[in-house]
């Protein structure tokens, strides 16, 4: 078999919460040996039943296998169980998957400290739920050195979907997670707000659904022409100035607010828009508030 389809014996999972119980699932349905542990104890009955082993401290954990994976809360979680003394000493000369979620600094400040005590490392993101581990449907993104992801690969593709490698930057899979995150709870939380207009109004959930999923089919070439737009610095309000966009705005607002409803989150994104007005911008289009807000 090549390098790329061969898989190491064994592989520890440090954590299991729902997604890192689905890591391990993957990795035993794809016959890796693995080990498995978890701070708070009796979340591991499943996997030994299926195969796992189940290590008795974080040390046993990742001193039993040459690759260990972490999936946690954040990083002050894998912090608390990676930078105890003799969990380091046991990691030296290991290689370390962190796919706990947290912000791009946390990454690089992590992977300093693994070089300082020879752990070889790589950050990583998962961008789909637990269910789609294991399946074609999970997106997992990875950074660090590229000849020690290439290693790894092999075992990092039991877990299915796709993988992609960003870079040497350690902190670059976290960075496309933070923005990716962004998007996604920002766009839940102005559903969650039409939602209650929507209801205050006499519309239900269910009638309103599918025209929502309409507005939703609109934004995916958006995001694309907004990408080049934004890069190249055109801002082109050509089709929709953001002079036109404050009005719409202001609507919300009032309705929102004309029935009792917080429009707090609304009236920042107003407020920012109209800033851009202010600047002497209401020709160009949405993407310049990238700008203002960026305070450039």
């Amino acid at each position: 078999m090549s390098a790329h389809t061969d898989r190491p014996s064994a592989v520890t999972v440090v954590g299991l919460g729902p997604m890192g119980r689905a890591l391990a699932a993957a990795f035993l349905a794809a016959g890796v040996s693995t080990t498995v542990w978890n701070r708070t104890p009796g979340r591991d009955a499943e996997l030994v039943a299926a195969g796992a082993r189940a290590a008795g401290s974080a040390e046993e954990a990742v001193a039993a296998s040459p690759l260990t994976v972490v999936c946690v809360v954040n990083y002050d979680a894998s912090d608390a169980v990676l930078r105890q003394e003799s969990v380091t000493a046991a990691l030296k000369g290991r290689t370390l998957v962190n796919l706990s979620a947290d912000t791009p600094g946390r990454a690089r400040d992590t992977a300093e400290w693994a070089a300082r005590h020879g752990v070889r490392y790589l950050d990583g993101a998962i961008m789909t739920p637990a269910p789609t581990i294991g399946t074609d449907d999970a997106v997992f993104l990875h950074s660090g050195p590229a000849e020690l992801y290439e290693e790894h690969r092999p075992v990092l593709a039991a877990l299915g979907g796709t993988h992609t490698h960003l870079g040497e930057d350690p902190g670059r899979a976290a960075a496309y997670d933070i923005a990716l995150l962004d998007i996604f709870w920002t766009a839940m939380a102005g559903y969650v707000h039409a939602l209650a207009v929507a209801r205050a109004e006499g519309v239900t959930g269910a009638e309103l659904a599918p025209f929502a999923q309409g507005i939703a089919a609109i934004l995916p070439p958006l995001f694309t022409e907004f990408a080049a737009d934004t890069d190249a610095g055109t801002y082109s309000g050509e089709l929709n100035p953001i002079t036109s966009a404050v009005s719409t705005m202001a609507h919300v607002v009032h309705a929102a607010e004309a029935h009792g409803i917080d429009a707090s989150l609304m009236r920042v994104i107003e407020g920012q828009a109209r800033r851009v007005v202010a600047r002497g911008h209401g020709s160009d289009g949405y993407t310049r508030v990238a700008d203002v807000i960026a305070g450039r």
